[in-house]
């Protein structure tokens, strides 16, 4: 039932917009967002859309994790899980790979090891330093969000071209990140 609703709302979404002369529902999006008064779309708007998007697939997940019955960690624990992935990797690695803040991983992953997502053990080279990765629970648990992951991605890529236009988009918003984060290191 969840996803004849959302294939019927991603229908009805592309039926109200007022398509580009190209006739493509996606870029109607496009064309939305950038009728301003400059005629372009600035970073500020991108970035709001973005904390949006953000928020709305954390709806997601938290909802995901509900029909789990995942009540015991929220969606920033879960993300973690997914950037510590199949591998082992240092708590360094971690910070570097996903971004966070050192004191917010710290708590994470106290309370990911606590109730038993990921195993930590201390390194062979070096004790101070601990190395993880995910435990069985935690595998489960990525692998069922996988699933749920996979029929979402059902509902938005339908044929080869919005595969390729998911895509670009995936690529912009690394160039954005890119751009974004040597602006912050070097100037801009």
């Amino acid at each position: 039932m969840t996803r004849e609703l959302l294939q019927a709302a991603v229908e009805v979404e592309e039926s109200d917009s007022v398509y580009s002369s190209n006739s493509n529902p996606t870029s109607s999006v496009i064309t939305v967002v950038t009728e301003h008064d400059r005629g372009h779309v600035t970073h500020f708007e991108l970035a709001r859309t973005i904390e949006r998007v953000n928020r709305r697939f954390t709806d997601l997940l938290r909802i995901e994790m509900g029909k789990l019955g995942v009540g015991d960690i929220g969606p920033a624990q879960v993300m973690v899980l997914f950037t510590i992935g199949n591998g082992e990797l240092s708590v360094r690695d971690l910070l570097d790979k996903g971004h966070y803040l050192g004191s917010n991983v710290s708590y994470y992953l106290k309370q990911l090891v606590d109730l038993g997502y990921i195993d930590r053990a201390a390194s062979q080279r070096d004790r101070r330093s601990a190395r993880i990765s995910l435990s069985q629970k935690g595998h489960d648990l990525c692998n069922a969000l996988r699933t749920a992951d996979d029929t979402y991605h059902r509902l938005l890529v339908r044929d080869e071209d919005e595969s390729r236009e998911l895509d670009n988009a995936y690529r912009l918003l690394q160039k954005l990140e890119l751009v974004w984060t040597n602006a912050t290191r070097y100037g801009a």
